[in-house]
């Protein structure tokens, strides 16, 4: 009884651990091809006037640059499940660069910013999306409740 116990709980384990790692792998994999997409969409788009740019939920609409972090992250229109599993959300019913209104990027601290502890007041970010490449600079930070929303 003890052994089939102890041979129960070990495959649990192991069936468990080889989830957790299948998800990160798939989320990596979905992440890299939301990228490809994205490096096509701001090469192939050249010139597109911002009036113009009109992205489709879930697909790929730009480049999220992270100097600091030497990262280059996929933007996709929409903040749902699936499309955070591909790269950083942009909230749909928000701005993009130099269209005179707010921009919103969502991501899981676990995935595509995860290393955003790193950055620093006066670090860059670039945002690269068919119609121009734009700079911000960190300026200031808030850690907010999980639950605030505001």
């Amino acid at each position: 009884m003890k052994k089939w116990l102890a041979l129960t709980v070990m495959t649990a384990g192991i069936v468990l651990l080889g989830w957790g790692i299948w998800q990160i792998a798939s989320t990596h994999l979905q992440t890299a091809q939301s990228l490809d997409e994205a490096k096509k969409v701001v090469a192939d788009d050249q010139g597109m006037s911002k009036k113009q740019f009109a992205p489709e939920v879930g697909k790929a609409s730009g480049i999220l640059t992270i100097p600091k972090l030497k990262a280059d992250l996929p933007i996709v229109e929409g903040t749902d499940a699936d499309d955070l599993a591909k790269g950083v959300g942009h909230y749909k019913d928000s701005y993009y660069p130099d269209q005179n209104g707010q921009i919103v990027l969502s991501g899981h601290r676990d995935t595509v910013f995860r290393r955003t502890g790193e950055l620093d007041i006066g670090d860059q970010l670039k945002i690269t999306v068919p119609y121009g490449e734009f700079i911000y600079e960190i300026t200031h930070t808030k850690i907010v409740d999980q639950h605030d929303t505001s």
